[in-house]
C-alpha cells in the first residue's frame, strides 16, 4: 500500500500491478511512489483532473453490492445522485439502505464516487470516510464545475 497526503487526509492506496484494487481513509503514513493512480489522485485534489483513467478492480462483495458500484462508478463529476434513485435504477425502488451499506463497503472511495450519492432531498448523509470528507469531495468537484461551467 502507498500513502499519498491529501486535503481529507492520508489515503492509502492499493494496487495489483496497473490496477488499484483498494484506497483506505486515514492511512498511516507510509511508503509512497510514483503511480498512475497517485498522480491522478494529487491531479484530482488540485482540481486539474475531472474523469480518472487508472484502472482499477472492484473485488469481493455481492452482486449486488458490484452492481451498485457499477452505478456509482457512472456518476459524473461535480454531480450528485440519491440512494433512492439507485435504488430504482437497480430494478429496487425499496432498497435505498442497502445502497447506503453498498456504499459504505466500496472498495475504492473517491475513484469509485460514492461521496456523491446523497440522501432524499439532497441531505448530507453516510459516507464510510465521515461526512467532513465526504462534504471536502463535494466541495472541491463543485468549485472546479463551476470554474469549468464559467471559463
Amino acid at each position: 500500500m502507498f500513502v499519498i497526503e491529501t486535503p481529507i487526509g492520508p489515503l492509502g492506496v492499493t494496487v495489483d500491478g496497473p490496477a488499484v484494487v483498494g484506497v483506505r481513509f486515514a492511512a498511516r503514513p507510509g511508503p509512497s511512489t510514483e503511480h498512475p493512480a497517485i498522480e491522478q489522485l494529487r491531479a484530482y485534489f488540485s482540481g486539474a483532473l475531472t474523469d480518472f483513467t487508472v484502472p482499477f478492480e472492484l473485488r469481493g462483495g455481492s452482486e449486488f453490492e458490484r452492481a451498485v458500484w457499477g452505478e456509482i462508478a457512472r456518476i459524473p463529476y461535480g454531480e450528485m445522485i440519491t440512494y433512492g434513485a439507485i435504488a430504482t435504477a437497480l430494478g429496487d425502488p425499496g432498497a435505498a439502505r442497502a445502497v447506503g451499506t453498498a456504499c459504505n463497503r466500496n472498495p475504492i472511495p473517491v475513484i469509485v464516487p460514492c461521496h456523491r450519492v446523497v440522501g432524499a432531498g439532497g441531505k448530507m448523509v453516510g459516507f464510510g470516510g465521515g461526512l467532513d470528507r465526504k462534504r471536502i469531495l463535494l466541495e472541491i468537484e463543485a468549485r472546479v464545475a463551476l470554474q469549468k461551467a464559467w471559463s
